[in-house]
C-alpha cells in the first residue's frame, strides 16, 4: 500500500493552487489540434469537487451563449498550463448543482470577504 502511495505522492502537482467549491476560476488547459497545441482558457465558476491524492477532479461551469456549459478537469493534469482564482465564492454547500436551474443574475455567487 506504500508503494501506491509513493507514487500518488509523485503524481501531485504542486504548482496548482488550491480550489474551493464556489471559485470563479480560469483554467488554460492545452489542447492538441492536428499536430498543433494550444491552449483554451474556460472560465467559470467551480461547482463541484470530487475524489482525493492523484485522482481528484474538479467541474466547471459557465454560460455560453445563454447555454449552460460544464466541463471536469483532473486537479494533477499535466494538459492544465495554468489555472487562475478570479474571485473566491461564499457558499454554504459542498456541490452547487443549484445553480444549474437559475439563470442570469440568480445565478451569480456572493464573493467571499477576506
Amino acid at each position: 500500500m506504500d508503494y501506491i502511495r509513493a507514487i500518488e505522492r509523485q503524481q501531485i502537482r504542486e504548482d496548482i493552487p488550491q480550489v474551493h467549491v464556489g471559485d470563479n476560476v480560469q483554467v488554460h488547459y492545452r489542447i492538441k489540434e492536428g499536430d498543433r497545441e494550444r491552449e483554451q482558457v474556460f472560465q467559470g465558476d467551480v461547482i463541484r469537487m470530487s475524489g482525493s491524492g492523484a485522482c481528484e477532479t474538479f467541474t466547471v461551469r459557465k454560460v455560453s451563449f445563454g447555454v449552460g456549459v460544464e466541463r471536469t478537469f483532473p486537479v494533477n493534469s499535466p494538459k492544465i498550463a495554468s489555472l487562475n482564482i478570479v474571485r473566491h465564492g461564499d457558499v454554504n454547500r459542498a456541490k452547487l448543482y443549484y445553480l444549474r436551474d437559475r439563470v442570469g443574475k440568480a445565478a451569480r455567487l456572493r464573493e467571499r470577504r477576506q
